[in-house]
């Protein structure tokens, strides 16, 4: 019984999710999964955090990472698709076409869905006004996948 997806399949369920669940390492190498925007470039998955965000610490740190997108509410509907990846933490000296580029393809993929522009907590507004980093996750080998609607349920007759 094959339940899993086709490479193609795969990077399809992929570009069309709207989340992600990202998880990286802490020093200790206990891991940390968070709900992460993404958007894809070529075979690479871009994300866009606060540049002194912890995520960007422990990639400095460590950068294997593991991105994850699923859905389905039933059973017989989950789907998911996981890659495991090297995050590479972008210098925008260096890297700048790219960071712009990845800011553009954020700024369309998430409009009507970012920060509003006023009333945010002091905090908040600090946090995500100190410039932000671009993250490279890049795969290493092929996805995990799985969609139990392939999976021929015995109908009792």
């Amino acid at each position: 019984m094959g339940i899993g997806l086709s490479e193609q399949e795969a990077w399809e369920r992929i570009r069309a999710a709207h989340t992600a669940i990202v998880t990286t390492l802490k020093a200790d190498g206990w891991p940390v999964a968070l709900p992460s925007w993404f958007v894809v470039d070529g075979s690479d998955i871009y994300l866009r955090t606060p540049a002194r965000s912890k995520k960007v610490l422990r990639i400095s740190r460590d950068p294997r990472a593991s991105f994850l997108v699923e859905s389905g509410k039933a059973w017989v509907e989950l789907t998911a698709v996981q890659l495991s990846c090297r995050a590479t933490i972008l210098d925008h000296q260096l890297d700048r076409e790219q960071t712009v580029r990845v800011a553009e393809l954020s700024a369309a993929k998430y409009a009507g869905f970012s920060l509003p522009s006023e009333g945010l907590p002091a905090a908040t507004a600090a946090h995500y006004g100190s410039g932000m980093a671009t993250i490279r996750l890049k795969p290493v080998g092929p996805p995990v996948t799985w969609d139990n609607s392939r999976i021929r349920l015995a109908t009792g007759r």
